[in-house]
């Protein structure tokens, strides 16, 4: 059986070492068709850094006597286009760069002249040692890219130059230094402005060394900051013909789990609800799975022969510190945080138009933020045109980073070890008081969160947040059911806790304090009551449920406070 190649980039490699690979070649023409320079974003971990390694492979003029190892079996071995094994192949990492403020350009200069010195060892028999006495004489790195793109060129050769994680370090500068470090490096006289510059002269200039760019990251905004836009060549990120460039598709995936000889209904199941519907164009046709989490499944389900003990692969998680300073402003929550929630709550929003394109002074811009969340995969376009959360992986990493929020403001702090003690007695005792009890009590003891707890909804999300510390539930919101939208509908996750006793419907009213009386109290724990008896009885919930005990309970929140929780 051949090798899952799970946290593998080398493309070499994995051939080499005859690991499962899902082909991609496929794209390389139309990659060729789309344009000489291309930009390209996705969220982490969906195989960018793999798919340069690919292309540097093909078109690699040193690799000519490797191709048949490299792309036997694969789309683009039978019919390879006139450009392959035509390049001489300058790559950059720049995730590399040592992101500390002072020591930046130090370390992104060092990054480069390895890049340089490497690229003239291995291209030593056509660029000479002229190539090496003149790269001693420079200092700055666009001092050396623009004497290597002019030499090449000379030589009457030409580069592809791939750049993978472009943004990496300034992303980290923005989010822990802040604008101000950040705009030293990508504007101005910037070293990493300076490097781009020469980037966009070269790709211009006739007679010079450049071929083809393709330039990786996974957000536009530093793009836009050192370019003033992609102005080198084209952001083929939303075109629907390269949807599924990276990522799997479902019958890869259907594929992959055949050959490994895993169960396919119950797991495919599993792990669309975890992994799948990226759509990165609202015109493509097909969901994408993240294929870092592919992987990482399969390789626990072939080891444990079943599904991993934690669902989300730590190095899918996007750190809240990479979101912390679009959320905050002067220890307080901004409107980013409530959109964010609002985002949490209503599980999708409308039609929205992805932004291509801002530098990052519009960041903080609604619409601009949405963006910014769908680049980094946290939303993506559903069949009807509305962004969505895409999987359960993204809604638990949301779930997280309101709580990260609360706690970096000070506004809630609770102890979630304890917490999860008492979710796992509701899991297996039936004992939900003491979980909702808790709760309550700490709104009491913490004022500062009474401010946030305003509405229905709010509340809600608030509740969604803390009920998700564990796993042994996946809770759903306005899930249709009864001819109706129950709150919450608390569900074990059956495929890891198959012996949890207890499933849980909640209906939640509220009242504004100044409208509060008993006789409106009443009233709405009696509406409650008797949603909840209609959602009870719903056919799929029902089934869903799985002989599990269902218990059903109507809470009623006057502004902050928990005023009746019953169970019907």
């Amino acid at each position: 059986m051949k090798k899952i190649p799970y946290g593998i980039a080398d493309y070499q490699d994995i051939r080499q070492k005859d690991c499962y690979y899902v082909d991609k070649t496929v794209f390389i023409p139309k990659l060729e068709v789309a344009g000489d320079y291309l930009f390209f974003i996705r969220p982490r971990r969906f195989g960018k850094s793999l798919l340069l390694a690919v292309l540097e492979g093909y078109y690699d003029l040193n690799r000519i006597e490797e191709f048949e190892m490299l792309f036997k079996g694969t789309a683009i071995y039978d019919q390879p286009t006139s450009e392959k094994n035509k390049y001489l192949i300058l790559t950059f990492n720049f995730s590399r760069v040592q992101p500390d403020i002072d020591k930046i350009e130090e370390s992104f200069n060092m990054h480069v002249n390895k890049c340089f010195f490497f690229f003239g060892k291995k291209y030593h028999h056509l660029l000479g040692d002229d190539y090496f006495k003149m790269m001693e004489t420079l200092s700055t790195a666009h001092q050396k890219l623009e004497f290597a793109l002019d030499y090449v060129g000379a030589m009457g050769h030409k580069v592809y130059i791939l750049i993978d994680e472009y943004d990496n370090f300034t992303n980290t500068i923005l989010a822990t230094i802040g604008q101000a470090a950040y705009h030293q490096v990508t504007h101005g006289t910037g070293f990493f402005r300076s490097f781009f510059n020469i980037l966009k002269g070269a790709a211009g200039t006739f007679g010079s060394g450049v071929g083809r760019i393709f330039i990786t990251g996974v957000s536009p905004v530093t793009m836009d900051d050192v370019t003033s836009g992609f102005n080198i060549g084209k952001n083929v990120s939303l075109y629907a013909e390269f949807n599924e460039l990276l990522g799997f598709t479902k019958p890869e995936v259907t594929e992959l789990l055949q050959y490994y000889n895993i169960p396919l209904d119950k797991t495919l199941l599993l792990m669309q609800e975890w992994y799948d519907n990226y759509r990165f164009c609202d015109q493509a046709e097909s969901t994408m799975f993240n294929s870092d989490m592919v992987l990482y499944f399969v390789g626990h389900y072939l080891r444990l022969n079943g599904p991993p003990d934690n669902m989300i692969d730590d190095n899918i998680r996007i750190d809240y510190g990479k979101l912390r300073h679009l959320l905050v402003l002067d220890r307080k929550l901004n409107g980013n945080f409530s959109h964010l929630a609002n985002i949490i709550k209503i599980r999708r929003m409308g039609p929205a138009k992805i932004v291509s394109s801002f530098p990052v002074e519009r960041l903080t811009k609604p619409s601009n933020f949405t963006s910014l969340l769908f680049y980094f995969g946290l939303l993506s376009y559903a069949p009807t045109g509305e962004l969505q959360i895409p999987n359960e992986t993204v809604r638990q990493l949301m779930y997280s980073y309101l709580r990260d929020g609360y706690e970096d403001v000070n506004v809630f702090n609770v102890d979630i070890w304890l917490l999860a003690t008492l979710i796992q007695k509701m899991a297996y005792q039936g004992e939900w008081r003491p979980v909702i009890e808790f709760l309550a009590n700490e709104i009491q003891k913490q004022t500062a969160i009474r401010d946030y707890l305003t509405g229905e909804k709010v509340i809600q999300t608030f509740l969604l947040a803390y009920l998700s510390v564990t796993d042994y539930y996946i809770i759903r919101t306005e899930e249709e059911m009864g001819k109706g939208f129950v709150d919450l509908y608390i569900e074990p996750f059956w495929a890891k806790y198959a012996q949890v006793k207890f499933a849980y419907l909640i209906e939640l009213k509220y009242i504004t304090r100044s409208e509060f009386s008993e006789t409106l109290l009443q009233k709405n724990l009696k509406e409650a009551k008797t949603q909840l008896q209609q959602y009870a009885t719903d056919v799929q919930v029902v089934k869903r449920t799985q002989g599990a005990t269902l218990k059903s309970v109507a809470m009623v929140y006057s502004g902050w406070e928990l005023v009746a929780c019953e169970e019907v």
